[in-house]
């Protein structure tokens, strides 16, 4: 059986919503369209893959097991599209503070014909510009979900505590994590609406707290109303380089040699 691939991007908009009438708005097509694509996938898997009552719709178990084998699919397939759709170019992607001219131009000189792009990630999608083909290898910050990445170890560099110039660390030659009790962290993942290093810096400039970066991307992001000061006891920032495990090319080697040497 060949699997329809719209249909099963229907399924997962289904999926996501659990209401047929908010899917089909998301995918800009007819409710009874979207029902009866839901129908034949289900006759086709021979399985129910939603309860639907008065209550409203649930995923069956069955539902539940395609669901996860659907979204990595259909990121493939959209990776896969990409790339054929980028024939002769190679994208890598750099997290803030990172400088990778020097080895994205000695790839370009190796490779004549060869156009590379350069793509600036966030915390949030360093790793998913990888699965779904935007980039071909990215400079990401660890840790990140390895699970299907080949990953090349780079470098460390320590970290540091961004904070207002007003406040009573600074000009501190080097704070530990004790001296920071009672502060606000300001983080990508525990405070509403941060996505960006800009973003984290604005609200520390604007509303105090602490946000704590690595040195590259601190130095990076200088400005006049902040300064930034060592963390003694907390770990290193470790950089890697990152790639789908499932397309180790022969380019993508060259760049890993690349990048350890430069």
């Amino acid at each position: 059986m060949d699997l329809d691939l719209r249909k099963l991007r229907y399924f997962v908009a289904v999926a996501e919503h659990l209401n047929f009438g908010r899917a089909a708005e998301a995918l800009h097509i007819a409710q009874p369209v979207l029902s009866r694509q839901i129908r034949a996938l289900e006759a086709e898997l021979k399985v129910q893959l939603f309860d639907r009552s008065s209550k409203g719709t649930v995923l069956t178990p069955s539902g539940e097991r395609l669901l996860a084998d659907a979204r990595p699919l259909l990121a493939q397939a959209s990776a896969l599209l990409r790339r054929v759709g980028a024939a002769g170019t190679f994208a890598v992607g750099f997290m803030p503070g990172l400088v990778i001219t020097p080895a994205v131009r000695l790839l370009a000189s190796r490779h004549p014909g060869l156009r590379v792009d350069v793509v600036r990630t966030t915390w949030t999608d360093q790793v998913d510009v990888i699965h779904d083909g935007r980039v071909d290898v990215g400079y990401v910050r660890l840790p990140v979900p390895v699970d299907g990445l080949g990953i090349a170890p780079l470098a460390t560099e320590p970290c540091v505590a961004v904070l207002p110039a007003t406040h009573r660390l600074a000009g501190k030659e080097g704070v530990r994590q004790a001296d920071l009790a009672g502060e606000r962290i300001v983080h990508h993942d525990s405070t509403p609406g941060i996505r960006s290093v800009e973003e984290k810096l604005e609200h520390v400039a604007l509303h105090g707290g602490v946000t704590i970066l690595p040195l590259s991307t601190a130095v990076f992001y200088s400005r006049e109303d902040l300064v930034h000061v060592p963390v003694e006891d907390i770990a290193p920032n470790e950089v890697a380089l990152a790639w789908a495990a499932h397309r180790h090319t022969p380019l993508i080697d060259d760049f890993i040699a690349i990048a350890r040497q430069v």
